[in-house]
């Protein structure tokens, strides 16, 4: 069978993002490259690579690598002291923007020592292309501690032939996709929020829990989700009043899965966008209120950007447009991660903190996991168009404490 990508799949490879997770740990796992020279196995796009095809052939294709080397991908380092958080992310962030070889699998890992307390972590990252959210929790399943049983074909198997390609990709059936009609809000009000963004990366974070969330959202009638955008909502507000930025609303765009699970096997992107012009004014109740009817009112309305990033790239304007747009003012991510705890080679995996990016002119973006119940949001940014990072972070922390 050809692993060949998704239209949705292309819309990744064009944005060039990367994305991953860090997985705190207990304490130093040992042999870490033996653990995943074993495990990565069971996930065929962790040992393929993405080559283009010939002319007529379709989209670009995974093969295997037949020159895979787990030294290429398994890095380990030290923490700087003190070995904190703070010292963490600062690493996590330098590695999230380093471009990842096309030459190999799009993937990385990296083991950090030296944390406080004898804690050490493991910072995985990969190229979105290779999935979202909901395929890196597939990949995460088979990483981790008590993964099923899963049968491995031979490797490597043998790149398909120019024929074998071009016939598939004219007897492939074509994916047949109702799309609603796209509730676009109108143009997000001019502010310091978007702005050109550069090559540095910033990224803190804040915790909350998730039955509190919950909680919060029950008693508006709205979901989780909604009680994380009234939090980055109020957030935001706060930071752009002492910018002397006077907004009453900001266009955020939200990704909507089409899928509640995958497996490892059945990796990729599957994914909408829901772009919703929300309130960030206003008591936390009310406001929350608000945002869970105007969600509920565009969830039907998600649908996929890719037919306009095709547009734009056969245009020869998709750099221009992701660096001048004012459409959408931020980003926020959320994927319900494990509900029971994990181990990585016997080590408890204490915590679980999402790394993202922002690209075009957006200079932050927001992205939130959950583990047990702990909903962990990471706040990322371009630190020299948002040098008050430290207060949004503990704006948004403040939100989630009016819970």
């Amino acid at each position: 069978m050809i692993d060949r990508t998704s239209p949705d799949d292309l819309m990744s490879l064009a944005s060039d993002m990367q994305v991953g997770a860090v997985l705190v740990l207990e304490d130093d796992p040992g042999d870490v490259e033996a653990l995943l020279a074993d495990r990565v196995r069971t996930v065929p796009r962790l040992r393929r690579k993405l080559i283009t095809t010939p002319f007529g052939c379709g989209r670009p294709v995974w093969v295997d690598d037949a020159e895979f080397d787990l030294a290429r991908h398994v890095s380990r380092t030290t923490c700087p002291a003190p070995g904190d958080e703070a010292a963490l992310l600062d690493i996590a962030s330098a590695l999230v923007i380093r471009p990842l070889p096309r030459s190999a699998p799009l993937w990385s890992a990296t083991l950090v020592t030296g944390l406080a307390e004898g804690r050490a972590a493991l910072i995985l990252v990969f190229h979105h292309v290779l999935s979202d959210g909901i395929g890196g929790l597939a990949v995460l399943a088979n990483l981790v501690d008590g993964a099923p049983h899963t049968e491995t074909a031979a490797f490597p198997a043998p790149a398909p032939s120019r024929r074998e390609l071009a016939a598939d990709a004219w007897l492939r059936p074509p994916r047949r996709v109702s799309l609603p009609r796209l509730q676009w809000p109108a143009r997000g009000a001019r502010c310091s929020l978007n702005q050109p963004t550069g090559p540095r990366r910033r990224q803190t974070m804040v915790r909350t829990s998730v039955s509190r969330l919950h909680a919060a959202a029950h008693r508006c009638a709205g979901t989780v989700n909604d009680a994380l955008l009234t939090a980055v909502t109020g957030a935001l507000g706060t930071v752009l009043a002492r910018r002397g930025d006077h907004v009453s609303e900001l266009v955020v765009s939200v990704p909507v899965s089409t899928r509640r699970a995958t497996t490892a096997a059945r990796l990729g992107n599957s994914t909408g966008v829901m772009p919703v012009a929300l309130p960030i004014g206003g008591d936390f109740s009310a406001r929350l209120t608000r945002i869970a009817a105007i969600t509920r009112s565009h969830k039907k309305s998600a649908v996929s950007a890719t037919p306009v990033f095709r547009a734009l790239k056969a245009l020869g304007a998709q750099d221009w447009f992701m660096n001048h747009q004012r459409m959408v003012q931020t980003f926020v991510t959320n994927v319900h991660g494990p509900d029971r705890p994990l181990r990585l080679g016997g080590t408890p995996v204490v915590g679980l903190i999402p790394l993202s990016a922002t690209t075009g002119n957006v200079t932050v973006a927001f992205a939130a996991l959950s583990y047990v119940d702990t909903c962990t949001v990471t706040v990322v940014a371009d630190p020299d168009h948002v040098p008050d990072l430290a207060d949004l972070t503990e704006a948004l922390q403040a939100e989630f404490d009016l819970l």
